[in-house]
């Protein structure tokens, strides 16, 4: 095993962390709201779509276009996208108090189907599979940090990386200190916990589950934006990776107990078993989906764990899941 090797590793378990990372990061607001939301992997579809259209119908047939206008429509793009996705699933499941399980996962097969017709399209407007060309807003979001990238290995191991993959970072840092440190999270909290209890203190609860579904939402769909144009270089695979990393998101979900800074080293941690196997000399086709089980299998042993020690800190919010019927007074 050589070190460049070992650092192909370590880069490659980064950048595919990172497409979790959003998604897990989107589904903590979510559920510490009370809200279970299975459709990450929908919400992640949508916003790699609405990513890499935006930014395919701005590039198309424009002779110089900006990278930074390439940047601020597919960023806005994705994260209204996918924030609406959320809206939908906020409108059936809070207004109408659908259950939550089944909407959920009626909104991946939606997202799901959506980006892939979308994403088709797209392809035969570039002229084919494979053909289109977002190529300055991917240099955007591809493009290293001067200087600091050429460090050697230093470089390479910490600075060799697009800007999403620190805005992840710095992103889940804010989320946790909001959630444990100010006076709005505290709230969205107590709502996640017992609803009726929080309604009686005079939060409104209707508002802060629409409102942290919709921006978790929003951030999941950043998942799949990072996907698409820094993961596979600003073009359109329908191949299912997408809805299969947003199934580990659900699943780092757990395995960092709803808490978003474990959840930095828990998607490297996923993105390092996932692809460990590369390192691994004569393994043959059928064994690499051995080794691609094997975050679904942490998180199951985690799972066990954190419940046979019944610390109600490591526990999802109570209200998880459950619609919040107000009683008439």
């Amino acid at each position: 095993m050589s070190v460049d090797q070992i650092v192909q590793l370590i880069q490659s378990a980064i950048q595919f962390g990172t497409v979790i990372l959003f998604g897990a990061m989107g589904e903590i607001l979510t559920e510490k709201s009370g809200n279970l939301n299975l459709g990450v992997p929908g919400i992640m579809y949508l916003g790699g779509i609405a990513g890499l259209a935006a930014s395919f119908f701005y590039e198309f047939n424009n002779p110089d276009p900006s990278g930074f206008v390439c940047l601020v429509i597919s960023l806005l793009a994705a994260f209204a996208a996918s924030a609406l996705g959320g809206l939908l699933y906020s409108f059936l499941t809070i207004t109408l108090r659908a259950n939550q399980n089944v909407t959920g996962l009626t909104l991946t097969i939606f997202g799901g189907g959506v980006a892939n017709f979308f994403g088709g399209t797209l392809n035969s407007m570039a002229g084919g599979v494979g053909q289109i060309s977002v190529a300055t807003t991917s240099a955007v979001y591809r493009a290293t940090i001067p200087g600091l990238s050429d460090l050697g290995l230093p470089g390479r191991l910490l600075f060799s990386y697009g800007f999403m993959v620190y805005l992840a970072i710095v992103l889940a840092v804010v989320l946790q200190l909001f959630l444990n440190r100010t006076r709005p999270g505290l709230n969205l909290r107590s709502v996640g916990e017992n609803p009726a209890t929080a309604d009686a203190a005079g939060i409104n609860v209707s508002r802060n589950k629409y409102l942290a579904t919709c921006v978790g939402a929003g951030i999941s769909g950043l998942g799949g934006l990072y996907y698409t144009m820094d993961y596979i270089k600003g073009t359109w695979a329908n191949d299912g990776t997408i809805e299969s990393l947003g199934w580990l998101a659900v699943a780092l979900v757990i395995f960092a107990t709803w808490r978003t800074v474990n959840a930095i080293w828990g998607s490297y941690l996923f993105g390092l078993l996932f692809w460990v196997y590369l390192i691994i000399p004569g393994l043959g086709r059928r064994d690499t989906y051995l080794f691609n089980m094997l975050p679904y299998l942490v998180t199951i042993a985690v799972l066990i764990f954190v419940s046979l020690r019944n610390k109600k800190e490591n526990q999802p919010p109570a209200s998880l899941g459950l619609a919040y019927f107000r009683e008439e007074r």
